[in-house]
């Protein structure tokens, strides 16, 4: 008997000691949208149901450079906003997570600096998608030249022009698109 209560207490306490550690973990890093970039950036629930349709099919957004900076911004953005913002609270932790994970392999498929600060990397791709918006070819490559685009901007471009499938990008977008609007319920992209 005392075998069993000794088990107990120590489960209980390994269980506290993980939730505690939890608790004192600090959220992950998260961008904020410029006020100059909202006409770029439509709102959280648009970027949800735009990042899912992208990232679920590349063909999508092949030879659209928009579509793909787009993309690859709100996974960024996304990531940490959806862990982090308390309007989020409710949302899956399995999505948040997802979302986590994807931000990092997208980084790894784009050449993107795995340390770098999530603002460094979603400003100058909204203010890319602004150039692009235009037809300012110099002014893309001049806001993809920072180093965080390991790659330099014309390898950059290209590869925001063909987005690889990312199995957690879609998937973690999937996941927050269906937390995000509730059970049973579909999203649609509108464009």
């Amino acid at each position: 008997m005392m075998r069993g209560s000794a088990r107990l207490a120590c489960a209980l306490a390994t269980a506290l000691a993980a939730a505690g550690c939890a608790a004192a973990t600090p959220p992950p890093d998260t961008a904020s949208i410029p006020l100059w970039a909202e006409p770029y950036w439509p709102g959280d629930d648009a970027a949800i149901m735009h990042a899912e349709w992208a990232w679920a099919d590349p063909s999508r957004t092949h030879g659209i450079p928009a579509e793909g900076t787009r993309a690859v911004a709100e996974i960024d953005y996304l990531a940490g906003k959806l862990s982090s913002s308390p309007r989020w609270a409710g949302m899956s932790p399995f999505a948040k997570m997802r979302m986590l994970q994807a931000r990092g392999d997208v980084r790894r498929a784009l050449g993107i600096a795995p340390d770098a600060p999530s603002q460094a990397v979603v400003t100058p791709l909204i203010a890319a998608l602004a150039a692009m918006d235009a037809g300012d070819q110099r002014r893309v490559l001049a806001s993809l030249s920072s180093p965080v685009f390991t790659l330099g901007p014309e390898r950059t471009l290209a590869a925001l022009a063909a987005l690889p499938y990312v199995q957690t990008a879609n998937l973690g977008t999937t996941m927050a698109a269906q937390s995000a609007n509730g059970p049973g319920e579909a999203l649609h992209h509108g464009s």
